[in-house]
């Protein structure tokens, strides 16, 4: 039975050599903060850290782990319950299509990402991976707050007349609102990131 698994494309009987195309969510986002990424399937869970944080822009300040089932995996923290995230690679904690992670960011504010594993195919020749495919909307600043603390940061900027709107703005580094804009998504400046993770990712 275990070998009729490998032999199916979905169960990758050459793991290193396939790829998985990954929706990433920021959980509660609306309009939602998202990145369609391909990685290499044998990647360790390590590595995905680093792939999620350069594709959201994120800053890499806090304490993070992957929820996967009733397992947690990060940096190892006993007292937590936490696993060495390097212990595990992306094929043996999410090997098919429709498998579903969750990644926790900043464990003040919380920032969770849902992650959902879209299809596992071989890669398109000549493709260099990591890479990002798609995506939605810029990364909330670091520390506003979580994603309620982000939502209300946005009113406060858009409300000239807030009480903490020059505090705010202040905080950003901005001189007016009009300089903060949570819309844009640059998919160039993205894979620039993700590309400069490729020469690391086998020793993560």
């Amino acid at each position: 039975m275990a070998n009729t698994r490998r032999s199916k494309p979905s169960s990758h009987s050459t793991p290193s050599r396939t790829v998985h195309k990954i929706k990433v969510t920021l959980r509660d986002s609306r309009p939602p903060v998202r990145r369609r990424l391909e990685v290499p399937s044998g990647i360790t869970v390590r590595a995905s850290h680093g792939i999620i944080q350069a594709a959201f822009g994120w800053e890499d300040h806090h304490m993070w782990a992957f929820g996967i089932g009733h397992d947690r995996y990060g940096v190892s923290d006993p007292g937590l319950g936490i696993r060495s995230a390097a212990s595990k690679r992306l094929n043996q904690v999410a090997p098919r299509t429709g498998d579903r992670l969750r990644y926790t960011y900043d464990f003040g504010d919380d920032w969770e990402h849902d992650i959902l594993v879209e299809h596992v195919t071989e890669p398109e020749p000549g493709a260099a991976h990591p890479r990002c495919l798609t995506g939605r909307r810029a990364c909330p600043p670091e520390d506003s707050g979580g994603i309620w603390g982000y939502e209300y940061l946005i009113e406060i900027l858009a409300d000239p007349q807030h009480e903490e709107h020059e505090e705010r703005l202040e905080w950003l580094g901005l001189v007016s609102a009009d300089q903060f804009d949570p819309a844009p998504f640059d998919a160039a400046q993205v894979n620039s990131a993700l590309s400069a993770l490729a020469a690391v990712l086998v020793k993560n």
